[in-house]
């Protein structure tokens, strides 16, 4: 099979090194709109990956590019899924992004019947969350006969924080901020709701080194879940861990008006406090260096007539052989196994359709188990 990457960055780098190692894998074909990242990337990943110069934006390059692949991951901004989904549309081949936002997805979600008519998969949100952990939920959720209640907390760390934040970048300064900001889509009492970010903390317990650590409202996480299981289950939620203090911090932030993106005049300029904000947030915390990705899903409900827990937890470590940090493996990693999935058929659902309704779960997870993303399951 060939494989398309769009964005040569950080996570398309994971997906390339992901891909070059699997036998079923030809060519992967790596593109960017800066030649030389491209080139770079490709040198690096070895004999089966291509540099292609390519501007995400650009329809007719994307429909040339699109047509070379079986599928494409697409590792850019968000801002050019539903472009991307297009010209997947156009051209018959199968397609999956990283997500960024739910009025994104829902415009995706609007072409189903185009892509099903096209014969093709276009999966949005494959990344960690979402992505990974919808996977996770649809299998606990199956397992049982029925769910009360679905909880869902990841946290990209620090292996060792540092002030002032305890925290670094782990992934894009815009998306930490949208999450901070956006209304959080939960079930509550059976019913889809909006709550507000920065709030609902609670203590959650890892294990050593890692300990008490908080965890807090934020966008993006359920994306189509509430959605998808909305009358099946009686509650569900998400949120972000992050260690203790972390959230108070960026809920004064948020507060006193500095994620706020309207510009206000300060001594006779216009500024955005957000964008002051992201600018400070990227000059001044600290480097990610060594960081680790934290994951627990615990969904309650009944086996029969009997009362059971699934608990799915993952502790991911930076890769020290291959340097590739675990926000890149846990993110990338889904994105490369869905591409392979819907090239070799094991995704045989056509349309726009979100993790938890096309990914078959049990050889999602191993193939994610075979990459040493280690997934524990425990019932109770």
């Amino acid at each position: 099979m060939k494989i398309g990457i769009i964005g040569s960055g950080l996570m398309g780098k994971g997906a390339a090194y992901d891909l070059a190692k699997q036998e079923s894998v030809e060519r992967i074909l790596l593109a960017d709109i800066d030649a030389k990242c491209a080139e770079s990337l490709a040198k690096e990943v070895g004999v089966k990956a291509e540099a292609v110069t390519l501007d995400a934006r650009n329809r007719g390059q994307l429909v040339k590019f699109f047509n070379r692949v079986d599928a494409v991951i697409s590792a850019v901004s968000y801002t050019v899924n539903v472009l991307h989904t297009q010209v997947a549309i156009e051209t018959g081949t199968h397609m999956c992004d990283l997500g960024g936002g739910w009025a994104i997805v829902e415009k995706q979600l609007e072409m189903s019947d185009e892509a099903k008519s096209a014969g093709v998969t276009v999966v949005p949100d494959c990344g960690l969350a979402p992505g990974m952990v919808n996977v996770l939920t649809r299998n606990g959720i199956e397992y049982l006969d029925r769910t009360e209640s679905v909880k869902i907390r990841v946290g990209g760390l620090q292996q060792e924080p540092r002030p002032p934040l305890n925290y670094s970048l782990i992934f894009s300064v815009e998306g930490l901020i949208n999450e901070y900001v956006e209304p959080c889509v939960a079930i509550r009492e059976g019913k889809v709701v909006m709550e507000e970010p920065l709030i609902g903390f609670e203590e959650i317990i890892f294990p050593e080194p890692y300990g008490k650590l908080e965890a807090f409202n934020t966008s993006g996480g359920t994306s189509t879940l509430p959605q998808t299981y909305v009358g099946k289950v009686n509650e569900l939620d998400y949120k972000t861990i992050r260690y203790p203090g972390h959230g108070h911090k960026m809920w004064c932030l948020m507060k006193l008006g500095f994620m706020n993106g309207n510009c206000i005049e300060v001594d006779g300029v216009k500024v955005s406090p957000r964008r002051v904000l992201e600018e400070l947030l990227e000059k001044n915390l600290p480097p990610s260096g060594k960081d680790v990705t934290l994951i627990r899903i615990t969904i309650e409900g009944w086996k029969g007539t009997e009362s059971r827990k699934v608990e799915y937890e993952v502790i991911d470590l930076f890769d020290e052989e291959t340097g590739l940090t675990s926000m890149m493996r846990t993110t990338s990693f889904p994105a490369a196994v869905t591409a392979m999935m819907m090239s070799d058929g094991r995704i045989k659902e056509r349309g726009v359709l979100t993790p938890e309704r096309c990914i078959p779960p049990e050889s999602f997870i191993e193939e994610l188990r075979s990459r040493g993303i280690d997934i524990k399951q425990r019932i109770v």
